[in-house]
């Protein structure tokens, strides 16, 4: 069975989440996939940026 780790966990939302949120937001192709990488950038950058801060509140 496969268990992935809470990053991969977090790797594939944001992928999923991006990929729906770019079909939904926008209407050309190439508007599409630049607001999805857009959506995932933050959504990755977000989770990092909070782990780091949890991680400085724990020490």
């Amino acid at each position: 069975m496969l268990t992935p780790s809470h990053f991969t966990a977090v790797l594939l939302f944001a992928t999923f989440t991006s990929v729906v949120f770019g079909i939904t937001q926008r209407s050309t192709p190439r508007a599409m996939a630049r607001y999805g990488l857009y959506c995932w950038t933050l959504f990755v950058a977000s989770v990092i940026a909070a782990s780091w801060l949890m991680w400085l509140i724990r020490r």
